[in-house]
């Protein structure tokens, strides 16, 4: 053990350089905490990290290591803030915990008439397809209420043809296609998205499942290399990013339910780019013009920069 508390790891987290520097506590799960004390918290704002090591009890449980990593992050309710003035690192679902009292207290009670009609179904007006990144959350930066939004996440927000097969996407769009109220589907693309990174890089060192769903987006990869090769990795990623949005829109046109609706004047499909780096978001609308032939069909409007 150690041994193992002075190891650093490859992320940045660093462990405490003896055992003197961390105590034992027990843990509602039965399971060993190693808890760094009061000079080393106060030495470092610490976000928690754990670390499963197998102990020599012949325990089901072995121990936890956890650590400090140095963040901004602050604790965000009273009993965070409490355990952290005592030098106490917070357990990641007692953290969760505690923001879930926080959320019903301060909002599911003082909105009861709310929540109980959602209780009896939903009617969202918007369908929002958004990226897995943990930065990006779509809720937040919208200030998306329960109710308003069916929402799908998937690996650089990407949405297959119709031909594709099943996926968590389409499956949702499908569902979707059951709630009348939607009259607006959203691709959130983002900047710095691991997703389109892979994709711009292509060099197969990824695995088969993640090459296999970035390859829906191949040809927003072609387009921007064809037109903006010239420029340097990052820059030629950040086209990408929007350009794949652009190619899940048409993708949805592929779907049969979703272009009868668009064609009706019953939905429209939206394009949005979140930039987390300077906090802008860029927004767009497909005009899909089915009389007209090739590529004349598509185009874009209402663009516009919320900064």
């Amino acid at each position: 053990m150690a041994a193992l508390l002075r190891a650093p790891l490859s992320s940045g987290i660093q462990f405490a350089s003896r055992v003197s520097d961390v105590e034992s506590i027990d843990t509602p799960f039965g399971k060993s905490m190693i808890v760094i004390n009061d000079r080393l918290m106060k030495r470092s704002r610490s976000l928690t990290a754990g670390l499963i090591v197998r102990g020599s009890d012949q325990s089901k449980h072995g121990h936890v290591a956890k650590a400090s990593q140095e963040s901004d992050i602050q604790p965000t309710t009273l009993a965070d803030s409490k355990l952290a003035g005592r030098g106490q690192c917070i357990d990641g679902l007692e953290v969760l915990k505690n923001r879930f009292y926080k959320f019903k207290e301060s909002d599911y009670l003082a909105n009861s008439d709310y929540y109980k009609k959602l209780a009896q179904g939903q009617d969202p007006k918007y369908f929002i397809v958004a990226c897995c990144d943990s930065r990006v959350c779509p809720t937040k930066i919208l200030g998306i209420q329960p109710g308003e939004a069916f929402t799908v996440r998937n690996i650089a927000n990407l949405v297959p043809p119709y031909e594709h097969g099943p996926s968590e996407t389409t499956s949702a769009l499908e569902f979707a296609a059951s709630l009348p109220l939607i009259r607006d589907i959203l691709i959130i693309g983002h900047s710095k998205c691991g997703g389109i990174n892979a994709l711009m890089q292509n060099d197969g060192d990824f695995g088969e499942r993640i090459k296999g769903w970035l390859s829906v987006a191949k040809s927003a990869r072609l387009t921007t290399k064809a037109a903006y090769g010239y420029m340097n990795f990052d820059k030629q990623c950040q086209h990408c990013e929007m350009e794949s949005v652009n190619s899940s829109l048409l993708n949805l046109l592929t779907y049969p339910w979703i272009e009868k609706k668009v064609n009706e004047g019953k939905l429209n499909l939206h394009g949005g780019y979140y930039n987390f780096i300077d906090c802008s978001f860029e927004y767009w609308t497909l005009d899909y013009r089915q009389e007209l032939e090739g590529g004349s069909k598509y185009g874009f409007k209402n663009h516009s920069v919320w900064r």
